[in-house]
């Protein structure tokens, strides 16, 4: 048979995780393999980037989208487990799982982010038929949609890290984006203050002819006007000028209106920020693919 789409995977998934125990995604994938009665060459066969087998993205799909509208979860690296939400789907014996049915699921409309005026219920592919986008357009479209999803999943694991490796990687990542001069001289400033509202010191650029201060906030809870008050206040009991406040949350409206008004310049990065950063510069993360984009040369069909 052709290699089932990733909807079509949905619910015999779901199945499979209908024990409650907690299953590896390669055993699931395998076992899917034998469900769907995929030959060896279905199962060999590639994406166009060459870099992951078809059905293997599939299925990772159709998990990443029961994940998001909360039937299934991670336990684990490389581990997870049917939700008590999902085991109440399998009761409800439905016909077929596809986007169209996890919209019922709040969590799933947010993450789609599809808030259509008329309140359609329609497939990605025939929203994206529906709306005439170009190739190029898609593509962005596509690309901007993975994006998404990376720093959502990059910014969890963020917020799951200890405080020790949260230094690390604020490291990592302001060395990345040109600050800090070497690697031994950030992680000697990183964490070295530690009062007065400053969390450690790193130069401007790689020469040291100015010196930026940072506060750090692995937080859930938003940072309001308060404790961008009291990082200012140490930035001139330092007789600073320039500052980086990061967030694993988000600031509120005060904080940022504060921020722009004061003399001192602040540089405020939230979570979303951050993850974006992140990706930007291969923080936790790691290339998968790239697609060159060409287009005819105009120039080279102009007869003299």
């Amino acid at each position: 048979m052709a290699i089932p789409d990733f909807q079509s995977i949905m619910l015999p998934l779901l199945k499979y995780l209908g024990d409650g125990k907690e299953h590896h995604v390669r055993d699931t994938i395998e076992g899917l393999a034998l469900e769907f009665g995929l030959t060896s060459e279905e199962r060999k066969e590639l994406l166009p980037s060459g870099q992951r087998y078809i059905f293997d993205n599939r299925v990772g799909w159709a998990r990443t989208y029961m994940k998001k509208a909360g039937l299934i979860e991670s336990t684990r690296r490389g581990y997870f487990k049917i939700t008590e939400r999902g085991l109440k789907v399998l009761e409800e014996r439905p016909e077929e799982i596809n986007i169209r049915f996890l919209k019922k699921f709040t969590e799933f409309v947010e993450f789609q982010a599809l808030k259509r005026e008329k309140g359609e219920e329609e497939k990605e592919e025939e929203v994206a038929e529906k709306e005439r986008l170009t190739p190029e357009e898609s593509i962005e479209s596509a690309y901007q949609r993975l994006r998404q999803n990376l720093a959502m999943e990059l910014l969890q694991q963020v917020k799951n890290c200890s405080p020790t490796f949260f230094e690390k990687l604020v490291i990592d990542l302001l060395i990345s984006m040109g600050y800090g001069g070497t690697r031994k001289d950030a992680g000697a400033a990183i964490g070295r203050i530690g009062d007065e509202g400053i969390d450690g010191i790193i130069k401007e650029d790689r020469l040291g002819l100015d010196i930026v201060y940072i506060q750090a906030k692995r937080w859930e809870n938003p940072v309001s006007r308060p404790e961008i008050q009291k990082f200012a206040g140490a930035l001139q009991g330092q007789r600073a000028k320039k500052g980086i406040f990061i967030t694993t949350s988000a600031f509120t409206k005060d904080a940022m209106e504060y921020a722009e008004k004061i003399e001192s310049k602040i540089v405020l990065i939230d979570g979303e920020t951050l993850a974006q950063l992140m990706i930007d510069h291969n923080i936790g993360v790691s290339p998968l693919a790239s697609y060159e984009i060409k287009r005819i040369d105009s120039d080279y069909f102009t007869e003299d």
